[in-house]
């Protein structure tokens, strides 16, 4: 199979603008993405709607394409990205542009879900650890994800799913294994461009997730299982918080 994976990317963000362009460790935030993405994936693109993002990508080497500025998703940008490339994809993946840590690994396996013919989609989960605690479990910026015997994905929640009951809540942890969406995705290509045709549905609204529109209409979502924590970036806070964690990982390879 033949990947291709695309780095949405824009300027205008209301918590953290500029944020592709924030230094990290005196590099750009797009420059880390894109330099692990593209040791996995030699076609691999910057998909973003501000000159100075695609200016920036030209200066270190990467490959980038200008995209419209109405897109109102990542998943629409991918699609305009991939069909101005002209490079002829099997499957699509769609990395978040502020995702600096993103490893080797998590590709493979996204990548792996559609070694299944019946993949149509494919995204990744983190378990939740006892260690976690249970305000990191009930958090709703770290939607929930529960799984088939087959992994695959029956439903996304803001809300902890499932519900224990007859269990102390600061318990159920150790009585369950819940999985944290990882917000990577791939798509066959067919498929992206099915579903950047679909409206929104009524759990999509209901929850604000995007992939629910895609269970509503009957797509499989395949998921691959990672143990490594993923560091997103969202506002300047969290590039403290990237910094810190860069640090770390450089004293603990020193």
């Amino acid at each position: 199979m033949k990947f291709i994976a695309i780095i949405p990317a824009r300027y205008a963000s209301t918590r953290f603008p500029g944020k592709p362009l924030a230094l990290l460790g005196g590099i750009p935030i797009i420059q880390h993405v894109y330099e692990r993405v593209s040791k996995i994936i030699p076609d691999t693109f910057v998909a973003t709607d501000d000159e100075r993002i695609g200016h920036t990508v030209d200066s270190f080497g990467g490959k980038y394409v200008m995209t419209s500025v109405h897109h109102h998703s990542g998943t629409d940008r991918c699609e305009e990205a991939v069909s101005k490339t002209g490079v002829s994809a099997d499957i699509v993946i769609n990395v978040q542009g502020d995702e600096p840590f993103i490893t080797a690994d998590q590709i493979k396996t996204l990548c792996q879900c559609f070694d299944d013919s019946n993949t149509d989609i494919a995204t990744l989960v983190k378990p939740f650890t006892p260690d976690m605690g249970y305000e990191a479990l009930k958090n709703p910026n770290s939607p929930k994800v529960v799984i088939d015997e087959n992994n695959r994905a029956l439903y996304f929640s803001r809300s902890i799913i499932p519900y224990l009951r007859g269990i102390d809540e600061s318990d159920w942890l150790l009585h369950h294994t819940f999985y944290k969406h990882i917000g990577l995705y791939a798509y066959r290509r067919s498929v992206l461009s099915e579903i950047t045709q679909l409206s929104p549905g009524i759990l999509e609204q209901a929850e604000s997730l995007e992939q629910l529109r895609w269970l509503e209409n009957g797509y499989c979502i395949r998921v691959g299982k990672t143990d490594v924590e993923t560091i997103g970036i969202d506002t300047p806070e969290d590039l403290q918080h990237a910094a810190d964690f860069l640090i770390r990982q450089a004293q603990k390879n020193y």
